[in-house]
């Protein structure tokens, strides 16, 4: 996808689901978790979500936790973590974080906008920031939190035959979530799903919206 396109459909963009009143979360798809939720005190977090503009064509960077750690061990992830006080905003947040996950500078990094706003079983309410990264760039991974920084083409994440649907029995429930099968990578989760908005938002406005 063209860069100039990526940018136009954040242009205009107002984060906030089409004709759905609560944000993007694990329980779209199982509605029955939405109890579990209600009174929770939620974590605000940020997350990065690089476009690297490539010029063969623009590529995902995503980061795979390592197995020790105590949220989503060993998933794989878009870089980021919890909003700090000391943190202007989401944005600030997301770039701080990227920057000691990844040691990807923010100086490669222009943020272009933001997708929806979704909340993880684990009591996360993570905004989504979109950046643009601009090739050059050199990476110095925290082995204590990232096991392998990768990317994937932004064009399989826009295929519609990428993305399949699987379920698993946790706690005596059925739960089913979205999966982004690439090589030896399961990606899954919180990242599916933003990955599921992102490619509702680049689709365009008369897309379908995805759950």
């Amino acid at each position: 996808m063209a860069r100039d396109l990526v940018l136009s459909r954040f242009r205009d963009l107002v984060p906030g689901r089409r004709g759905a009143p609560q944000p993007r979360g694990d329980d779209d798809l199982n509605p029955d978790m939405r109890a579990d939720m209600v009174g929770k005190k939620l974590v605000p977090a940020a997350v990065l979500v690089p476009l690297v503009d490539r010029p063969g064509g623009m590529t995902v960077l995503l980061t795979k936790r390592t197995d020790h750690l105590h949220d989503h061990a060993g998933q794989i992830s878009f870089p980021g973590g919890r909003v700090d006080a000391g943190d202007a905003d989401a944005i600030a947040a997301a770039l701080r974080e990227t920057e000691e996950e990844t040691g990807l500078d923010r100086a490669h990094i222009d943020t272009i906008g933001q997708l929806d706003i979704y909340v993880t079983r684990t009591g996360f309410e993570v905004t989504p920031v979109v950046g643009l990264v601009r090739p050059g760039f050199s990476l110095n991974p925290d082995s204590f939190e990232v096991a392998e920084v990768f990317e994937v083409p932004l064009a399989f994440f826009l295929a519609p035959d990428s993305r399949r649907m699987e379920s698993r029995v946790w706690q005596g429930h059925t739960r089913y979530f979205y999966v982004y099968p690439y090589g030896k990578y399961y990606i899954w989760g919180a990242t599916a799903g933003m990955l599921n908005n992102l490619a509702e938002v680049l689709a365009g406005p008369d897309s379908v919206a995805v759950a």
